[in-house]
């Protein structure tokens, strides 16, 4: 295991690194919009609508899980300026607390939240593809093709990584110029088409405003919050992008500013054409808004749509994600032969296919289970908010062990901003655990069997150099 002091040394703050900066703005922007824009705009406003089941409070999660995002991505600004190194909010938990709150950030991420996403959202691709297979033959193809064709997704993708980041940009930048297009034309169609004004009223406020209210606002935000997840994609590849201090605060801020606007007008369209009841019981809500619109074709633009987005979605995962575990292993911190770099493309190709064996288990495993979608965002969201509050918090932390640090990029609104991130994340830890507590206590068991690990090879480095 590494020293404290490998922990403080200054190279954390230096642009020196072995890998190949060759992403610019646009694809570090791309990488933003791609991590961003994948299943969950398609497919959770009908868990949300369900739990709040009111039009008020539905734009309030969007609202408020935009907004928090937004000033989230203020406080990360500032970091990534500061330290931009691979790995995402792992470099900053190693620079601002002891290793082994790093090191169980890192393994949460590995096995419990982020290649369960990876996972999540293959399996949504295949689901849309299941949709669209049953527009045009009028039958759905078996849930065994599904996970297949979703292993496939995974596997392909990672193998399209392992070829060098140039050529990862240039699909990050297809897909996220697709995305766009393609739900501007949802949102395009939706409102060109005669629609139900009334459908934005009815019921415009819940019935009554209770504690059960405030909870049910709170279990809804864990769906708002993994629509928005992934705004912090372009700081993972932070040692492959170009003038990382100016690009990589530009990408995160623009990134997540647009797509707030572009959810609530996707969400604004899907209302439009449906009531309340309607998207509650949507398992693809995209679908049938646009079918509504202009009926059986609009469906199979729609399901079209959706596989393009989770498509680069998960494309942009698998791209970002490796570099946190090829950033643990190269700092000691995790399985050694992930921190290999391969000798010509200077891709972390063993991370690369790590972590798609690992996400291939978990798809396996969700696929066997009930309402698979939410039960895994139940699973991770309580151990992943735990961690954002730490990485918020580095930058109070970083600001008093580092104050003389060049910052090119400071919080906007400080310490405000923080205060108002921390307030919201604490509360939305408290209502997921309230409201969804096997999974998070699940969340929570695996992440601390990290602890076994870590110590374990405390041990075993103390008793070998003992020898």
């Amino acid at each position: 295991m590494p020293t404290r002091d490998q922990y403080t040394d200054s190279n954390l703050f230096s642009e020196d690194t072995e890998l190949n900066r060759r992403l610019g703005l646009p694809e570090a922007m791309s990488i933003v919009v791609n991590r961003i824009i994948g299943s969950g705009i398609f497919r959770t406003p009908a868990p949300i609508m369900m739990l709040v089941a009111s039009i008020s409070m539905f734009y309030g999660v969007w609202i408020v899980g935009g907004i928090a995002t937004l000033l989230g991505a203020f406080c990360y600004a500032e970091l990534v300026a500061m330290m931009p190194r691979s790995g995402g909010p792992y470099a900053y938990l190693k620079a601002a607390y002891p290793p082994v709150w790093t090191f169980l950030r890192g393994w949460a991420m590995f096995f419990v939240s982020e290649t369960a996403s990876i996972a999540a959202v293959a399996l949504v691709f295949a689901e849309y593809g299941n949709a669209l297979f049953e527009i045009v033959t009028g039958h759905p193809y078996s849930q065994g093709t599904e996970v297949l064709i979703a292993l496939t997704v995974i596997w392909g993708l990672t193998g399209a990584n392992c070829f060098g980041v140039v050529f990862s940009g240039i699909l990050q930048d297809i897909f996220s110029v697709l995305k766009l297009i393609a739900l501007g034309a949802v949102i395009f169609v939706c409102f060109s088409k005669t629609g139900n004004i009334s459908h934005f009223s009815t019921p415009f406020w819940p019935k009554e405003f209770t504690w059960g209210s405030l909870l049910a606002f709170g279990a809804a935000m864990r769906y708002g919050f993994f629509a928005y997840s992934g705004w912090e994609g372009a700081t993972y590849v932070a040692e492959e992008v170009r003038n990382p201090r100016k690009n990589l605060p530009l990408s995160v801020i623009l990134g997540i500013a647009g797509i707030m606007l572009l959810y609530l007008a996707a969400n604004s369209a899907y209302i439009f054409q449906l009531p309340m009841q309607h998207i509650q019981s949507a398992k693809w809500v995209a679908v049938d808004a646009v079918k509504m619109a202009i009926g059986t074709t609009g469906g199979v633009l729609i399901s079209l749509a959706v596989m393009m987005n989770t498509f680069g979605n998960v494309s942009a995962q698998i791209l970002c994600k490796a570099r946190t575990w090829y950033a643990m292993s190269r700092d000691g911190l995790f399985i050694g032969p992930l921190s290999k770099i391969h000798p010509k493309y200077k891709t972390p190709n063993t991370a690369l296919m790590v972590q798609a064996g690992w996400a291939t288990v978990l798809l396996i495993g969700a696929a066997f289970a009930e309402h698979t979608y939410e039960t895994i965002i139940d699973f991770f969201s309580f151990t992943s908010s735990i961690f954002n509050v730490s990485t918020f918090v580095a930058v109070w932390a970083l600001r008093k062990k580092y104050p003389n640090i060049n910052r090119p990029y400071r919080t906007w609104g400080y310490p405000w901003t923080l205060i108002i991130v921390l307030i919201i994340q604490i509360w939305f830890m408290i209502t997921t655990l309230i409201t969804a507590f096997i999974p998070s206590l699940l969340g929570i068991a695996l992440t601390c069997t990290g602890l076994v690990y870590y110590y374990w090879n405390e041990i075993r480095t103390f008793f070998l150099g003992a020898k």
